[in-house]
């Protein structure tokens, strides 16, 4: 049984955000939200917009079933010059994102929703790093393509917290472009 004052909920499926969750010493449930992010419409939002909405729907979602616990919802997305970059649908896509992204420097957002309905909080903020790629080959593109390491994805990439072959460096937070900025989802916490 969980304990709703010690534990959190991860409203998430993302392997990366469970591994810093836990690389941080919280205690926490998985639960996968149920929403359909191809539903939430890109038109007229900026960037950190759309991230944070589907970051609150994400938490609300979970929230809805486990009202008494804190559920931490986030969202990755990737601004190259104002044009949200998602996860690429197949493997077409994904080198069509890749090659745009690593020809200039790029922003990493991820917004974090912190959701209990019991007594009404609700936090939302993001965080934006910018990532500055190395050229990359035909050859790195495709042994890339090849790898499927793209898949499920902002951006068709994942960063590694031991240094990229990829990029030369980040302005920010390394966790946040990793799909969860633990610095603020920290300060976020300690508002409560």
């Amino acid at each position: 049984m969980l304990n709703p004052e010690l534990t959190l909920i991860l409203a998430s499926a993302s392997l990366r955000r469970r591994q810093l969750l836990a690389g941080a010493g919280y205690e926490f449930k998985v639960v996968v939200p149920d929403i359909d992010e191809s539903a939430f419409s890109t038109q007229r939002l900026s960037c950190c917009e759309y991230a944070e909405r589907l970051a609150l729907a994400k938490a609300t979602s979970v929230a809805a079933k486990f009202p008494d616990y804190l559920v931490v919802g986030a969202d990755t997305v990737v601004d190259f010059g104002g044009q949200i970059i998602g996860k690429a649908a197949d493997a077409k896509q994904a080198e069509r994102i890749i090659r745009k992204l690593f020809s200039a420097p790029h922003k990493v957002i991820t917004a974090v929703a912190v959701v209990r309905l019991t007594d009404g909080i609700e936090l939302l903020e993001s965080d934006t790093t910018i990532v500055y790629p190395k050229k990359l080959t035909a050859k790195q593109i495709a042994k890339h393509i090849k790898s499927e390491s793209w898949k499920d994805k902002a951006g068709a990439y994942a960063i590694k917290e031991d240094g990229d072959e990829f990029i030369e460096k980040i302005q920010g937070s390394l966790t946040n472009v990793m799909g969860l900025p633990m610095e603020l989802l920290k300060q976020m916490l300690e508002k409560l």
